[in-house]
């Protein structure tokens, strides 16, 4: 398929997606939360004509639902860490979930006395709820906000007989209570948090009308920071941010953000499809592990609470009514159906006429996929290599093996620096693979764990070894909470300078995972004949000083002939995949700049740059950026690459001289989704 029908056909694709936004006068469909009233009917037709899994369903439904329930509203809502202290949390919870209960039971059966059950929880609460307070205080306005919701909509938009005062005082409730709790959101916390406060604003917005509301949660659902949005939350191998915390969160979080989609699919917008159904992959990705085949994981995934939870149905049922094969998650729906109950019930959609074209299971992007250590070494180790154990010396090592052009093997285990490790010309330092961890000691005093023993740096090969930049090597429980952009450290990765331009010559770095640095993970200056193979850079460059945006994964300074392919540099907390300055020669060819806080990769004062068959996803400014600040970069070609939900713009571009740009693929860039090139030969500095 050639680029410019791949091009239309993802702006047909934004185009179809968007639409149900770009009209802000457009009315929303009632009741059409989690289903619309065709819907509804549908679920209701196949109860009464006792068809499975609906019959079951509804049975399991029927019994849990209690019409003695004892409703127990607070003024003030207290929820703690994991539910300690909590005061009223359990009770809004339960109540939330019972009045969704029983307004379904109500749809189904006409029976008025659950109709009036769901009226009596709703009621009780509108009037006393004054705030939530405490450490998930958004979390749980986020798990119940959507719930009572849903029941609202349908007692409002049936004769259930709720009077028109109480649905005006919910209204009031709910946007004097809930919204401004939830409005902005929380992308620092673990992703789950984000999912499930756009979830509920989502549901808030359609019962009150608000269609900037709605607007809002979906741009943020796209192009949110940190772990807000659900390319922040699914990477493109399908892992998601809390893979390494534990399953149960994973489940809560891909819950929370399918259920968000869910909503606004009933209103007419697609989050299902996009970046090839994204939320299939990481549903896929994280079922295949709980059934016990294990992945690839950016960091050990964990083993911890790998219960399956009730969270499978509408995501797989959504999934094969387009066609989608989900094998793995279609084993985790059915090992739990038997058990549920109103997630099977609301899984359905109703029957469309449209016919559906098979396809195949959703795949990981095969860019720069897998990268970094693998777990097992990937260059073939010399015979006569040295081999230096954890607590050995590394620094001796290489001392004494560069008069011979020697090699040094870091075995498995973790190297503990005690001052910064000091690279001589003429060697190769190799690991075997993810097992061998470089970690600077951080009572060292010393800032940089890794740097060029010589000026003139030259024939130096590191390979298929960690550079942990943490201050603790130890991920702990929840890696969110160590991650580089929470630490005060300044901790930099592998840093060689020379003091002019070409005086490194022939450095390569293959296979190699530098993590964690609050300063660059990798800053290369002055180097002529630099390969960069198979690596992973992810999550350097934070705030230290000098300060933000000045560090990022990879920075290269006054360096030529550059070769850097299928590596992976994401989710700099403050700076930029790969950033170029004084640059020449350099090519960037499959690699994945995805989740980085600046740009995907910023181009500054260089000449003759290639770019090609990358993939720059979700950056929190623009998938590339060619800054001019005093010349200008020229001879630049920006080509074949998949540029999707940057949040400013897919290319931009200043006053550069001779800039080509074309055959990339684009969806979803910038706030109207549209923004995908911005070529500008006005000599205009970037001041924010």
């Amino acid at each position: 398929m050639s680029g410019k029908l791949n091009t239309l056909i993802s702006l047909l694709l934004t185009v179809f997606l968007f639409s149900a936004t770009s009209l802000p006068a457009q009315k929303f469909v009632h009741p059409g939360i989690d289903q619309t009233t065709a819907d509804l009917e549908y679920m209701k037709k196949q109860v009464l004509a006792g068809e499975q899994p609906w019959k079951g369903a509804f049975e399991r439904l029927k019994t849990s639902t209690n019409l003695q329930f004892e409703v127990k509203p607070f003024a003030h809502v207290v929820r703690g860490p994991y539910g300690k202290p909590n005061i009223g949390g359990d009770d809004l919870s339960k109540g939330s979930n019972m009045a969704y209960d029983c307004a379904l039971m109500w749809y189904i059966t006409n029976d008025k006395a659950y109709a009036q059950k769901a009226i009596e929880i709703i009621n009780a609460w509108t009037p006393v709820l004054w705030d939530f307070d405490y450490n998930d205080a958004k979390l749980l306005a986020g798990w119940t906000g959507h719930m009572l919701c849903n029941a609202a909509e349908i007692l409002k938009y049936t004769n259930s007989g709720w009077q028109q005062k109480d649905i005006d005082r919910f209204n009031e409730m709910l946007m004097t209570v809930y919204y401004p709790l939830m409005r902005f959101y929380y992308p620092t916390a673990n992703g789950n948090w984000d999912g499930a406060i756009i979830h509920s604003i989502l549901a808030i917005a359609i019962f009150t009308d608000n269609r900037e509301m709605f607007n809002n949660g979906i741009d943020h659902f796209l192009h949110a920071p940190v772990n807000g949005s659900i390319f922040k939350y699914i990477y493109p191998s399908g892992q998601c941010q809390e893979s390494m915390r534990d399953q149960a969160h994973v489940q809560l979080g891909l819950g929370e953000f399918t259920g968000a989609a869910k909503v606004a699919y009933t209103q007419g917008v697609d989050l299902f499809s996009i970046a090839d159904n994204r939320i299939a992959l990481g549903y896929e990705y994280t079922t295949q592990f709980l059934l016990g085949k294990t992945p690839h994981c950016y960091g050990k995934i964990s083993d911890r609470a790998k219960n399956l939870r009730d969270d499978y149905e509408y995501v797989y049922r959504h999934y094969t009514a387009m066609g989608i094969d989900m094998p793995y998650t279609k084993q985790a729906a059915d090992s739990v159906r038997t058990k549920a109950s109103r997630s099977v019930l609301t899984a359905f959609r109703a029957p469309s006429a449209k016919q559906v074209q098979k396809q195949e299971a959703p795949k990981p992007s095969p860019i720069a996929y897998p990268a970094g250590a693998m777990e097992k070494a990937i260059t073939k180790l010399p015979v006569n290599a040295v081999v230096v154990k954890p607590g050995e010396s590394i620094q001796e090592a290489l001392d004494k093996a560069a008069p011979q052009n020697g090699w040094v093997l870091a075995s498995a285990g973790l190297h503990k620096l005690p001052t910064t490790l000091k690279i001589p010309s003429g060697v190769t330092l190799s690991g075997e693979g993810l097992s061998t961890v470089l970690f600077l000691d951080p009572s060292s005093g010393v800032r940089d764990a890794i740097v060029n023993a010589t000026d003139d740096l030259h024939d130096v090969t590191l390979c298929d070894l960690v550079v942990e930049g943490a201050n603790d090597p130890e991920p702990g429980s929840d890696p969110n909470s160590r991650r580089s952009y929470r630490s005060g450290g300044n901790r930099g990765g592998i840093i060689f300078l020379g003091q002019h331009e070409g005086q490194m010559q022939n450095i390569t770095l293959k296979n190699v995972t530098v993590r964690n640095c609050t300063y660059n993970g990798v800053f290369i200056s002055g180097a002529k004949n630099l390969n960069i193979q198979c690596c992973d850079f992810n999550e350097n460059g934070a705030s230290v000083v000098p300060g933000p945006r000045l560090q990022h994964n990879l920075l290269l300074t006054h360096c030529s002939n550059i070769s850097i392919n299928d590596s992976r540099m994401d989710t700099s907390p403050h700076g930029c995949g790969i950033a170029f300055t004084n640059c020449t020669d350099a090519s960037v060819t499959n690699c994945e700049l995805a989740r980085n806080a600046w740009f995907g990769l910023l181009v500054t004062e260089s000449k003759n740059i290639g770019i090609s068959g990358n993939l720059l996803e979700a950056n929190d400014r623009s998938g590339i950026m060619i800054q001019y600040l005093y010349n200008g970069s020229e001879n630049i070609t920006v080509a074949k690459n998949l540029i999707h939900f940057n949040s400013i713009c897919g290319v931009e571009s200043y006053a550069a001289k001779n800039i080509k740009v074309s055959e990339n693929k684009y969806a979803g860039n910038g706030a109207d989704q549209k923004l995908n090139e911005k070529i500008s030969p006005e000599k205009t500095i970037i001041m924010n």
